[in-house]
């Protein structure tokens, strides 16, 4: 079974298997029931209220003293909590708290009885010291640590303490009232020795201000007559600085208005220089362009009646001689056909016409076919007796060709018909 304690507790465990029996402060442990004991130990800070009352010091004089004790068991301390479970196990807090009170008052009791009421009234923190130190020697061996004493009071029934108390209030009133007039007089004489400083600084300062109000008057006359000279060296100089001033504002409007001249002159032949250049561009330039360009252009048109006139004279000149030739050529050529005609027409006579009338034919046929040709519509009226349509119209070219023998014959005398029977014969 687990059991388990707070900071403020220790548990020992005892039986089997727990020789020696196991402590633990502030925890859990498991403890085998029937065979295991567990017992708990409080670890609380104890404070208790010691007392001594009519204590007879070194020199026999009874007092009461009370003072402030905390102390609580170390559980952190093996051997001490130990201790404190051997002598303490099974006790409560308050028989606890008791066996200490008992140890404390014996050792502040002790204490006392060593020491005289003046040294434990204006040394108290000596006092508390000494008990502190014995009782926690002593208490240790028990398993508990003193964790603080203090002395909280000091008293008698014999008005002891009081008479300490006047005859200290009769020394501290007499010292006081002593020091008071020693006070009052060193404050007199201080006081005197003060007025005098001052009165003799006064006297001082007045002739040192009185000096210094001489020296003032004389040093302020020189410097007010530097001043005025400086003042009148200044209104002049300020007055010619102001003429040179404007002499020198003058001459900056003047310079500047020579500089604005300038630049408006600039400005005007930048102006000039710009129109002359518009002028160019705009006028010059383009007049100079188009008169050039109708110098080339009358140049180009020149040469080229030139190179026409050339060339169609030279064409003339060729056309005239291929012409001439041709004209020679064709006259020649007919000379020598109308001389074949002729040398053929008399050797062949009739023969020669009807052979040449052969062969117009065929031109004479288109001739006569050509106004049929250019028509574009005909209309055909057929009576019934007769073909119609393209034979009609081929029959009509036929008829007119069959005549045109009988036409020859009446204009030569030469009979084609009987021309063309000899020749087949």
């Amino acid at each position: 079974m687990f059991y388990t304690c707070g900071p403020n507790e220790a548990m020992v465990v005892s039986g089997v298997c727990r020789s020696p029996p196991m402590m633990i402060a502030g925890g859990r442990v498991f403890v085998i029931p029937c065979i295991q004991k567990i017992q708990r130990i409080s670890l609380n800070t104890l404070t208790l209220n010691v007392k001594s009352d009519k204590v007879y010091t070194r020199h026999g004089v009874p007092i009461s003293v009370t003072g402030i004790a905390q102390m609580k068991i170390q559980g952190q301390n093996k051997q001490m909590l130990a201790a404190a479970c051997q002598m303490f196990m099974g006790k409560s807090e308050a028989e606890i708290a008791h066996i200490a009170l008992e140890t404390l008052e014996g050792h502040q009791r002790a204490i006392i009885a060593h020491l005289t009421v003046e040294e434990i009234y204006k040394d108290r923190k000596k006092f508390s010291e000494q008990v502190f130190k014995v009782a926690s020697s002593d208490l240790v061996n028990m398993g508990i640590s003193v964790v603080s004493y203090t002395l909280k009071d000091v008293h008698d029934d014999q008005d002891y303490l009081h008479s300490l108390g006047k005859a200290r209030t009769a020394q501290v009133q007499k010292d006081a009232r002593i020091g008071e007039a020693k006070n009052k007089r060193d404050a007199v004489i201080r006081e005197a020795h003060a007025m005098q400083e001052k009165i003799s600084a006064q006297y001082k300062n007045e002739i040192e201000m009185a000096k210094a109000q001489r020296d003032y008057e004389l040093k302020k006359a020189a410097y007010d007559v530097e001043v005025n000279t400086k003042k009148a060296e200044s209104e002049m100089a300020y007055q010619l600085q102001v003429a040179k001033t404007k002499q020198r504002i003058e001459e900056e409007k003047m310079q500047v208005q020579v500089v604005e001249r300038s630049q408006q002159i600039m400005l005007q032949e930048q102006e000039i220089t710009r129109r002359e250049k518009e002028l160019e561009a705009k006028v010059k330039k383009p007049a100079e362009a188009e008169r050039f360009r109708l110098e080339k252009l009358a140049e180009a048109q020149r040469l080229q009646l030139i190179m026409e006139a050339e060339a169609e004279a030279e064409s003339i000149r060729m056309k005239g001689d291929a012409e001439a030739f041709a004209v020679e050529a064709k006259g020649r050529a007919e000379a020598e056909q109308m001389a074949k005609k002729a040398e053929a027409f008399q050797q062949y006579k009739e023969g020669a016409m009807v052979d040449m009338l052969l062969e117009k034919l065929p031109e004479m046929a288109e001739e006569i076919s050509k106004p049929l040709s250019a028509a574009q519509k005909i209309t055909m009226i057929s009576s019934g007796g007769g073909e119609v349509g393209a034979a009609k119209l081929t029959g009509e070219v036929l008829d007119i060709m069959s005549r045109l023998p009988e036409t020859v014959e009446k204009l030569t005398g030469v009979s084609i018909s009987q021309q063309v029977t000899v020749r087949t014969a």
